[in-house]
C-alpha cells in the first residue's frame, strides 16, 4: 500500500505558526493506521521558515521558492508533486485537532462521488468561523445585501457531514485523482476565490464538496488578519469579480459588484458610529468592489518583492 494522504502546506513569511502546524501534523501522523507524507512549500520567505521546515521531524519534502507565486499555484505544485491519494491542503496558520484527518478522509470513503472535504473550522478562541458556502451569485449577493448570508448562504452548520457548493481551503482534503481531471487549481486565481473556483469545476465535472464537523482544525487567519490589508481587499475583490465573470456573465459579474458594495457602504455607515470599527476599512471594500479593475493587490506585491522592493 502506497501513501494514502499526503499533507500539502504552503507558508510565506510565517514560521511560528508554520511550526505549530507541523507539530499538529506530527501529532495527526502519530494516530493513523496509514503511509502518509508531509510537503512544504515554502513562498520565498525571509523569516527563516524554509529552514524550520527541513529541521521538523515530521517534514517529508520542502520545496522552497526563490520567486512568490500564488496561493492556487503553489497548491497545484504541492497536488502534482505529492503520492498521496489524498491531499489535505493546509494554510500554514491552520492547526488540525486531533481526529481531524482520519474524519476527512473516512467522509470522502463513505462518499465515492465527492472529490474535497473541509473541515470546520475554528478561532483561536474557539468559536466557530463559517467555512463553507453556496457558490457566489447575484442570488446569495442580494442576500448579503439584505444581510441575510448567514442564514441563507453559509453552509456550515449542523452536527452531520453535508454536500456544500464550496468549503475553504485552509484545511480542505482533495481526492487527487479528480483534481489532476479538472486541471489543478486555476492559477489567474492569485490568492481567494481560488478555492470557490475550485469547488466550482469539480461540481461541474460532477463531483461533489463536502463540511465535515467531525474533522476540525484551529484558523488563525494570518492572510485575512496581516499587513497591507488593503492590499488584500483588492485582490479579494478583482478574484470576487473574475469568478463572476469565468462562471457567470458580464451582466451577473455587475449586478454582484453593485450589491456587495451596497452591503459595504450600510456597515461604513455603522460603523462610523459603532467603537471599535474602522469605517474607511469598509469604505475601501466599496471602491474596490465597484473598481476590481484598479488599486494594487496581493500579486503587485508578490511582483515588487520579487523586483527586490517592499516586502508583503
Amino acid at each position: 500500500m502506497g501513501v494514502e494522504v499526503s499533507f500539502c502546506v504552503v507558508n510565506t513569511d510565517q514560521r511560528e505558526l508554520l511550526v505549530r502546524c507541523l507539530d499538529a501534523i506530527a501529532r495527526e501522523r502519530d494516530a493513523l493506521p496509514f503511509e502518509t507524507e508531509v510537503l512544504v512549500l515554502d513562498n520565498a520567505s525571509t523569516d527563516g521558515s524554509a529552514g524550520a521546515a527541513r529541521h521538523h521531524p515530521t517534514t517529508t519534502e520542502v520545496v522552497v521558492l526563490e520567486q512568490r507565486r500564488g496561493k492556487g499555484e503553489n497548491d497545484s505544485h504541492l497536488l502534482q508533486r505529492a503520492r498521496g491519494r489524498y491531499c489535505l491542503l493546509l494554510n500554514e496558520d491552520s492547526e488540525l485537532r486531533p481526529g481531524a484527518t482520519a474524519a476527512l478522509r473516512d467522509a470522502l470513503l463513505e462518499h465515492p462521488r465527492a472529490a474535497a472535504a473541509g473541515a470546520r473550522l475554528l478561532r483561536p478562541d474557539g468559536r466557530v468561523q463559517p467555512s463553507a458556502w453556496r457558490f457566489p451569485t447575484p442570488a446569495t449577493a442580494a442576500i448579503g445585501a439584505l444581510f441575510l448570508h448567514r442564514h441563507f448562504t453559509v453552509q456550515s452548520r449542523g452536527r452531520g457531514t453535508r454536500v456544500v457548493d464550496w468549503a475553504q481551503s485552509a484545511a480542505l482534503m482533495v481526492r487527487r485523482q479528480a483534481a489532476r481531471d479538472i486541471g489543478w487549481f486555476d492559477p489567474q486565481f492569485f490568492v481567494y476565490s481560488d478555492e470557490v473556483d475550485f469547488c466550482k469545476r469539480l461540481a461541474d465535472a460532477g463531483w461533489a464538496t463536502l463540511w465535515v464537523p467531525g474533522a476540525e482544525a484551529v484558523h488563525h487567519e494570518q492572510l485575512s488578519t496581516g499587513a497591507v490589508p488593503e492590499r488584500r481587499i483588492v485582490e479579494l475583490s478583482r478574484n470576487r469579480d473574475r469568478y463572476m465573470r469565468k462562471h457567470h456573465s458580464l451582466g451577473a459579474a455587475l449586478v454582484v459588484r453593485v450589491l456587495t458594495a451596497w452591503a459595504y457602504v450600510v456597515r461604513a455607515a455603522a460603523a462610523m458610529v459603532m467603537p471599535g470599527h474602522d469605517p474607511r476599512r469598509y469604505w475601501c471594500h466599496v471602491t474596490a468592489t465597484l473598481r476590481p479593475g484598479r488599486g494594487e493587490g496581493l500579486r503587485e506585491a508578490a511582483h515588487e518583492f520579487n523586483r527586490g522592493g517592499p516586502t508583503l
